[in-house]
């Protein structure tokens, strides 16, 4: 099989609730809303395509489950934070007052936070 040279990446995320989840997608993540239809509700991400899907009784993996390379992690953060959104801090991981994380060798720098189901997300300054 092959995917020819026109393909483009699509992701995937599940929900409970998926009126709840586009919300927070759009109004404080920020991305572009494309279109619902009777499966999911899609966004853009810079020409990557998201869908979220809703099951009934999703349980979120501890472990992120989308992410995003982003220029000024720090401005990111700010931006979110004042929407509403709270970086998850973890304990003993040696993350700043932001919940950035500086990865070792200073290669990147990561903050983890939630959407509404749990799943967790993260932003990536390389």
């Amino acid at each position: 099989m092959s995917l020819g040279a026109d393909f483009q990446v699509i992701t995937f995320i599940q929900t409970r609730d998926r009126p709840t989840a586009v919300a927070f997608y759009r109004d404080k993540l920020g991305l572009t809303f494309v279109v619902d239809d009777p499966f999911g509700s899609v966004f853009d991400q810079n020409g990557t395509g998201l869908r979220i899907t809703q099951i009934e009784g999703f349980t979120p993996s501890p472990h992120p489950a989308l992410g995003w390379q982003v220029s000024d992690i720090q401005d990111c953060i700010r931006t979110l934070t004042a929407r509403g959104v709270t970086m998850k801090i973890y304990e003993g991981f040696g993350q700043d007052e932001l919940g950035i994380w500086q990865a070792p060798g200073g290669t990147a720098q990561i903050a983890w936070f939630e959407d509404p189901d749990g799943n967790l997300l993260s932003l990536t300054q390389v």
